[in-house]
């Protein structure tokens, strides 16, 4: 890794400790994680939790199925369309600031979710919420590199992890059990109220704890100088790619997407504008939102891959799963939920540990974490086809899923961790929205994709063979996730003195 990182691009000759808020040490940085976890795990618990409750809140709003649609596709639109220009804001006008920012957004926008009287009002919330969401999480993974140096920074990512973890699994059956206690017609508004006071909690924690001066750290810049080194015209094409990539996939089930498929063409010349683009800013001696040279570090570049086309296979189990424990076997939310939670609980411990142990033991454990998410598939697929016999039951998938959960642990902030490692502090938020992005695009395209296919075999057979041609899908993209952190654990096997 010594080699790649004297090509990263935009390195200061400075030490990292010269850098703002670098110097934060002891318990100030540790509380500056602690609030940074909090506003995360409600971001990630908002996401996870409206999937159990979409046909509450068709039944207490009277929404149509494309209404319903929307809730769920206005959030994912704008979470991934200002991921990196956010992160590149925060690093140029305070990640502290921006991260504030955002939590109020959310938690506003939270609000007015909850209150909604019309699926109109509530999908205007959802698409706030969403930006609200993409303007803080690539906060917290740069604030993370920036306060945080060595083992200590994999510790700070396993923690984040944990919290992934914990918020992903927990949404489901919190979403459930709110539903339950309030009423078919009306619990969904607790699943968005339950955000407000977690919300003005890390608000009052983060106005208290995060260092001084909050809005442009970067001493001696003008505000016009900060603009530019934003990068407008970079982040208006990227954003813009980045919604026409995405529409499609997110409305792949709407009755009018097929006219929405002329966009991924557009996309991707939008695309090779932004690219273009990026080069010419940077050779006219501007900084650019983007600085291409971070894809020639190859622990970036192979991370970032992995990582998107994990995100392209794994995110579908729990769609499949709520199918089939909900349309296939009759059972409530609230059970659709627990059937997660043993995952929720081994993700966590998984990311503890292998945020302790990352450093030493390098990508080995990436590629363990992949191999036991296969397992757990394999494991998840036998179960599933033995209670379609009827000498199992569905319930055993409580342990399959477990080693799902341990796997997952010790993939995404490993790999983070990983990933980000030669980062300069500069692009910190922006690299971090990079692979946050590439996350998002690789889960619209797997959902869409992978509940088609499960949906093509439902006709001609059950669920549970349904189910298991879509997990059979998500394994094949594994492997081939699998298949880059082998190749890039044997680049660092091979270049590196340091751990791979």
């Amino acid at each position: 890794m010594g080699g790649a990182a004297r090509d990263a691009p935009g390195r200061d000759t400075s030490s990292a400790q010269d850098q703002p808020g670098a110097q934060e040490s002891g318990p100030e940085r540790w509380r500056i994680l602690a609030v940074l976890l909090v506003a995360i795990f409600m971001s990630l618990v908002g996401v996870s939790i409206v999937n159990v409750s979409l046909p509450s809140i068709q039944e207490g709003l009277g929404a149509s199925q494309a209404q319903i649609q929307w809730v769920l596709s206005g959030y994912a639109l704008t979470f991934g369309v200002v991921l990196v220009a956010a992160g590149r804001a925060g690093d140029i006008f305070g990640r502290g600031f921006l991260f504030i920012l955002g939590v109020a957004v959310f938690t506003l926008a939270s609000m007015a979710a909850g209150f909604a009287t019309d699926p109109v009002v509530l999908t205007v919330a959802r698409f706030v919420q969403g930006l609200g969401s993409g303007l803080l999480n690539p906060q917290g993974v740069g604030m993370i590199q920036q306060y945080f140096r060595g083992p200590e920074r994999g510790k700070a990512f396993g923690m984040f992890g944990s919290v992934v973890g914990i918020s992903v699994g927990v949404g489901p059956l919190l979403g459930g059990l709110l539903i339950h206690l309030g009423g078919p017609a009306d619990g969904w508004r607790w699943i968005f109220f339950v955000n407000v006071p977690v919300g003005l909690l890390a608000l009052v924690l983060a106005f208290v704890w995060f260092p001084r001066p909050l809005l442009n750290p970067q001493h001696g810049r003008t505000a016009g100088e900060a603009l530019r080194k934003l990068d407008p015209v970079g982040a208006l094409l990227l954003g813009s790619a980045i919604l026409a990539l995405l529409l499609p996939f997110i409305e792949a089930r709407a009755a009018a997407s097929a006219w929405l498929w002329a966009l991924l063409p557009v996309g991707a010349a939008l695309l090779m504008t932004w690219t273009l683009w990026e080069r010419r800013y940077k050779a006219g001696g501007h900084s650019p939102m983007v600085d291409l040279a971070i894809f020639r570090v190859r622990s970036f570049s192979n991370g970032t891959t992995l990582i998107g086309l994990y995100f392209l296979g794994v995110t579908s189990v729990w769609v499949l799963l709520a199918l089939y424990m909900q349309q296939g076997l009759g059972h409530t939310a609230l059970e659709s939920g627990l059937i997660g939670l043993p995952n929720a609980v081994a993700s966590a411990f998984a990311a503890n540990w292998a945020g302790r142990h990352v450093l030493r033991l390098g990508r080995k454990v990436v590629v363990g974490g992949m191999l036991s998410v296969l397992l757990g598939l394999a494991l998840s697929v036998l179960v599933i086809a033995l209670e379609d016999r009827g000498i199992g039951s569905e319930w055993w998938l409580l342990a399959t899923l477990t080693f799902v959960g341990l796997g997952q642990g010790a993939v995404v902030s490993p790999n983070q961790t990983l990933t980000l490692a030669e980062v300069p502090l500069e692009y910190a938020g922006s690299s971090g929205g990079i692979m946050q992005t590439g996350q998002r695009i690789g889960t619209s395209i797997g959902i869409a994709v992978i509940t088609a296919v499960s949906f093509t075999v439902l006709p001609r057979a059950d669920w549970a063979q349904a189910i298991v041609v879509g997990f059979g899908l998500i394994g094949l993209i594994l492997l081939s996730a699998l298949a880059v952190g082998v190749v890039d654990l044997r680049h660092r096997q091979k270049n590196s003195p340091v751990p791979a």
